[in-house]
């Protein structure tokens, strides 16, 4: 029978059906029909021989078929046997095997075979990993008996190179096989080799390398850990990559010179030529800490961390270093600023010089020193002078020479040494031999112990001006790395925090500044950040040293004190978010006990650390709460009056404790009016009035709020209190009759200032307990009432069924009732506060004449205490509010006094929050409060309007320009503010992106006169929030039709540099091509040429090929700019006058000219810009 041979593309083939007369296979043989088919096979093999195949293929299939599966499993065996044959080569190479050939010598085909096995291992992507370490050992090993035993040093070099190459993976393998050959072996020619082969790539070949680049870098970086001092003698072939293109050669340098400046290159047994080879290598470090390459310069910055934790800086080189360090934090790039962060810690971690640094100490202590070697100096030159004539006597008298004989030797001797050296040996000689011997035994032992002293105030002195350089560095790397603690970048804040932990544990001199500056960021919405801030404040005042617990305390104490020390509110709450005393270990309870030792005054303490202590124990409530009555009679007793400070804090510790357990669900906490607490606070202030005190008010106003707090019926309280206050005044009055005959009116005036301060406080306060206290109070008692009715109620199905209907028609009522209070509250508010029978009422026509008439109440207690009482009391109702607020802003721009503007600034933003409608005709009137002369009214305004828009009080406008020019406001704070302002600003969407234009037109107004620099600055920051490529599109389309409607040279030319600073796009190109006619008569002015053509040249240099196409303006559109320039050029006649155009519509003027001569203008073209493909203009290169 006759086949056809069909050639199968894959083994499943010869199991298909195929065509007539094709071959193929008819049937898999079972395992079990296996054996018999078997025998028949080798029966017919021996019969027919080769031939049999063709009747019996199917058996041989079956048997290859089951072959093929079983391999897997031996692959499996394999991998376990790997690491048993490797080790057996190795036992096999390291005989001397050389007899098994016949020149007893290893042929080179056998070696290749060994190590081309052991290569193609390595080759393998998992080699690396942990679970095949004894695999990638017993490879490593097996070459390293090669390398050493059978010369192969020169194949594993070059091997090694080639597995670089081409797997970037191998690099740590490859450089622990360098490092065992070197080590363990013996041959450490292998890093020469290895170091020679990689030096000398050249930049091109590098170029083409792409990952070997990264696995060289990586190897070398590896290798320098393992081996430093192997590469010492061959690093100078790698020092030529410092030069290269390649950041990651140059980091991988670095790294390398700083594990041998760390491990070998350190200490103070180097001889001269380890001298000079760890300054060439520190001074290579340094240079490349301003490497073009922000990679390069982080890990070099890194590099030189390592060194310092190491300890192996040389102390000559500190203030150096640290200078460059304290550089790097203006760096652009976050990674070095964050490096640089690391290594200014390290400095001061490690600093040689003492533990505490302090400048000013520092300094006094060097020119003490530096007035004390002057004088030792002068001293021995004294010294010097006094015995040097008596000296040159005796010199002369034994040198010269007295008779023949003596002069002939005198000759020869001459003629044999005449240097000068042997001269003075002589003379030393004769000094020690002759008169002089026992002067210079006297003397010279004096001369040379002052000489020694004199060389130790030397290096003294030295020592102090390098510790003084050093403390002055640290002072201006705090003061920078304070300003990071609320940048962006949550990285960045985290190192800053970092940062002051460890000054501030090194005890070092403004520490505390940084971490009472991070303090608000436990309010930051970063988690991150949040959690650092208080993980530091744990780290640095709940870990306190000390012999026992007691002693802890004691420090814990003394430590938290010092933080409080005039700490404000804002403090305390942010101390209290950390939670100091959160747990109930035995440490906290003596810290607890030892607090209220120092309130009561069981210890002697100053009155600053008895309020640092009431205010501390004011975060442990529960403690505070159990003993309010003894807080109450040590703070509020009987001395209440002799410390004011300590009775203020003592009532702001107990209205946190209150208020807190006022949010807490169930009937007010509140104490009856006759209580012991009510009787000695009333008290106080009542006297407080016509008394003197500069501490009365800040008392008075917590005081108040306490009485709101915790009184029951705290209206009728400070209703009694206003009455009592008001007799004492006029027993004054009445009282100092002669006085006021003398006009001698200050004292009347303060406590009318004081009284007045008290109405506005109680006015203020009683609004806020009927919107808060009363509000909560009336639904709390009609959720009970609810409640109680419900249960009641009898169910019934008809409820049942109708369930859903009954809960919204309940929602109802209860919005309905909700409605009802608080139509209640605005009620009393409107008509029963400033009622005629009210108290409150009386005063109301004495603030309107008080402010009203500045001449003749003059007084400035007076005048501050009755402008910030007016706004309290038209925070009353809208009537009070609209009656009375043209005269505030009166105040607010006429007064004289900077405190009583910033209280009106204050009272307004309050009232903005609570009557806006109101308030919205007078915002321009707030904005202008932002350019007032006074650096405290501008803080003042730009914090409160900060407020007013970020809560979305007010809506945002172009008065925000106002707030923009703060940007460059003399005074950093105020600056720093402005800016906050614009970083919250961006957060909310397209909120700076719609304000651009107009505060671009508000400040190249021709009226505000704004310099330049500024405007630039202003903008800079300002375009700094435009990310979006639709909104930079937008922009420049919509700056560039203001070309039109700008009538001087000043705005065309801010425009253009507004242009210029967007992060210029591909459509944002294309609008400003589209644009050309509203610009193109302008360009004829520098101001507005130069920073267009800076587009243009910064989209060059990162422009794609494809782009730089886009760059050619229409012909149609340069034709006429090209006529235009030329006529200018030409004729050569002066600008336009901008001055004589009146034209108010939105196009642009026609250019007239003067007679007047001018500079000719030209425009230069860039010979290299033509060979880039980009369309230049004749004598304009705009594109």
């Amino acid at each position: 029978m006759s086949w056809d041979f069909f050639v199968p593309v894959c083994v499943g083939d010869l199991v298909k059906t195929g065509g007539i007369n094709q071959y193929v296979v008819q049937d898999v043989v079972s395992p079990k029909q296996l054996p018999s088919h078997l025998n028949s096979f080798k029966a017919a093999l021996r019969s027919q021989g080769p031939l049999c195949i063709l009747e019996h293929f199917d058996t041989g299939y079956t048997v290859l078929h089951k072959k093929g599966k079983a391999a897997g499993e031996g692959l499996l065996q394999w991998d376990s046997e790997r690491e048993t044959v490797l080790q057996a080569l190795t036992q096999l190479l390291q005989l001397d095997i050389r007899s098994l050939w016949s020149l007893s010598l290893v042929e080179e085909e056998f070696i290749s075979c060994v190590t081309c096995c052991c290569y193609k291992l390595l080759e393998n992507p998992t080699i690396s990993h942990v679970k095949n370490k004894p695999t990638r050992d017993a490879i490593i090993h097996l070459l390293g008996v090669q390398v050493k035993k059978y010369n192969h040093l020169l194949g594993a070099s070059v091997k090694v190179i080639q597995l670089l190459q081409h797997f970037e993976q191998l690099s740590s393998v490859c450089a622990q096989a360098v490092s065992v050959w070197s080590t363990e072996y013996g041959v450490k020619a292998i890093v020469g080799e290895v170091m020679r082969e990689i030096g000398q790539k050249s930049s091109e070949e590098l170029a083409r390398e792409g990952s070997g680049v990264k696995a060289f870098s990586s190897f070398l970086s590896e290798l320098g850990t393992l081996v430093p001092d192997t590469m010492i003698p061959n690093i100078s072939v790698l020092l030529t990559h410092l030069e290269g293109e390649s950041p990651s050669l140059r980091v991988a340098v670095c790294e390398v010179l700083g594990e041998v400046l760390v491990r070998v290159l350190s200490g103070d047994g180097l001889d001269e030529s380890g001298r000079a080879d760890r300054d060439r290598f520190m001074d290579t470090l340094q240079e490349h800490l301003h490497d073009t390459h922000s990679y390069v310069r982080a890990r070099v910055l890194q590099v030189y961390t390592r060194i310092v934790n190491s300890k192996a800086l040389p102390l000559n080189r500190y203030s150096e270093v640290m200078g460059l360090a304290v550089g790097r934090l203006m760096d652009k790039s976050i990674n070095v600023v964050k490096s640089a962060i690391q290594l200014l810690a390290a400095f001061i971690a490690h600093n040689p010089y003492s533990c505490k640094v302090h400048a000013h100490t520092r300094t006094t202590t060097t020119v003490k020193y530096t007035h004390t070697h002057t004088r030792t100096t002068t001293t021995a030159s004294e010294l010097w002078a006094a015995m040097e004539p008596e000296l040159l006597l005796t010199v002369r008298a034994e040198l010269e020479p007295t008779s023949e004989g003596e002069q002939q030797e005198g000759e020869e001797d001459e003629a044999g040494e005449e240097d000068d050296r042997a001269t003075a040996v002589q003379i030393a000689q004769f000094l020690r031999i002759n008169k002089y011997r026992q002067v210079g035994a006297g003397d010279g032992g004096k001369e040379g112990v002052e000489e020694t002293e004199l060389k130790k105030q030397e290096m003294l002195l030295q020592y102090l001006k390098d510790t003084e350089s050093f403390a002055l560095q640290v002072e201006r790397a705090i003061a920078v790395i304070n300003t990071m603690l609320y940048w962006k970048t949550t990285s960045v804040v985290q190192e800053a925090v970092q940062f002051c932990v460890t000054v501030c544990e090194f005890s070092v001199a403004n520490s505390l500044t940084g971490v009472r500056k991070m303090l608000p960021l436990v309010w930051s919405t970063d988690a991150a950040i949040k959690d650092a801030v208080v993980q530091a404040y744990r780290r640095l005042y709940l870990n306190p040293q000390g012999d026992n617990t007691r002693a802890k305390a004691q420090t814990l104490v003394d430590s938290l004190s010092e933080l409080m020390v005039d700490a404000s509110l804002g403090t305390i709450q942010c101390l209290e978010e950390i939670e100091f005393f959160g747990g109930g270990s035995s440490l906290q309870s003596t810290v607890v006990q030892v607090l209220w030792e120092r309130f009561t005054g069981k210890r002697e303490t100053s009155s600053l650390h008895r309020r640092a202590a009431v205010l501390l124990l004011g975060m442990a409530r529960e403690v505070v709460l159990s003993n309010l009555d003894t807080l109450c009679s040590v703070a509020l007793g009987e001395k209440l009056t002799e410390d004011l400070l300590l009775a203020r804090d003592s009532v702001i510790t107990i209205c946190n404790i209150t208020d807190h357990v006022r949010q807490c669900k169930g009937a007010p906490f509140r104490l009856p009016q006759d209580n012991q607490l009510f009787t000695c606070l009333t008290q106080a202030i009542a006297e407080g009035v016509v008394m003197a005190d500069p501490h009365w008010q800040s008392f008075m106003e917590q005081a108040v709020r306490l009485l709101y707090f915790l009184s029951e019926s705290p209206d009728q309280l400070c209703s009694r209190l206003l009455q009592r206050c008001s007799r004492l005044l006029l027993d004054q009055i009445a009282e100092g009759g002669e006085m006021l005959a003398n006009k001698d009116v200050s004292q009347f005036c303060v406590s009318l200032a004081q009284l007045l301060s008290l109405c506005g406080c109680v006015a203020f306060w009683q609004v806020s307990h009927l919107e808060r206290s009363v509000s909560t109070e009336l639904r709390r008692r009609r959720g009970e009432t609810e409640e109680r009715e419900e249960k009641a109620k009898v169910p019934s199905r008809k409820q049942a069924a109708n369930d859903s209907s009954v809960e919204e028609e309940l929602g109802l009522m209860g919005a309905s009732a909700e409605d009802t209070e608080a139509e209640l509250i605005r009620k009393i508010c409107e008509t029963e506060l400033l009622a005629e029978e009210n108290l409150l009422c009386s005063f109301l026509p004495l603030l309107v004449r008080v402010c009203s008439s500045p001449g003749r109440y003059c007084h400035p207690q007076l005048t501050t205490a009755a402008c910030l009482a007016l706004s309290q009391y038209m925070m009353i109702s809208p009537s009070v509010c609209e009656e009375h607020i043209r005269l505030l802003f009166t105040v607010l721009e006429r007064s004289s006094l900077p405190v009583v503007r910033a209280n009106a600034i204050i009272g307004l933003g309050d009232l903005t929050v609570r009557f806006p409608n109101i308030l919205e005709p007078w915002t321009q009137n707030l904005y202008t409060r932002l350019s007032d002369e006074n650096p405290a009214v501008r803080q003042t305004a730009v914090t409160v309007l900060t407020q007013l828009v970020l809560k979305d009080v007010l809506k945002v406008k172009g008065q925000v320009s106002e707030v923009a020019v703060l940007l460059i406001d003399p005074q950093t704070h105020i600056a720093s503010l402005a800016l906050n302002f614009f970083n919250e600003l961006a957060s909310k969407d397209n909120a700076i992106y719609n304000l651009l234009p107009d505060i671009i037109s508000r400040l190249s107004d021709p009226e505000r006169a704004m310099n330049e620099e500024d405007f630039h600055t202003i903008m800079k920051q300002l375009f700094s929030y435009i990310t979006k490529e639709r909104q930079t599109e937008s922009l420049v389309e919509k700056l560039c039709q203001r070309f039109r409607t700008a009538k001087t040279e000043r705005q065309w030319c801010d425009l253009a540099v507004s242009l210029s600073l967007l992060s210029m796009c591909e459509r944002g190109l294309k609008r400003l091509q589209e644009g050309w006619e509203c610009y193109s008569d302008k360009l004829t002015e520098t101001g507005v040429y130069q920073p267009l053509l800076s587009i243009t040249a910064k989209l060059r240099r990162g422009a794609k090929p494809q782009l730089k196409v886009q760059f050619k303006p229409p012909k149609k559109a340069l034709s006429p700019l090209n006529s235009d320039i030329h006529n200018t050029l030409g004729t050569s006649q002066a600008k336009p006058s901008v001055s004589s155009c009146h034209d108010d519509s939105f196009m642009t003027p026609k250019p007239t000219r003067k007679s007047s001569k001018k500079a000719v203008i030209t425009f230069s073209s860039d010979e290299e810009e033509e060979e880039e493909g980009i369309c230049t203009v004749r004598k304009c290169n705009l594109f």
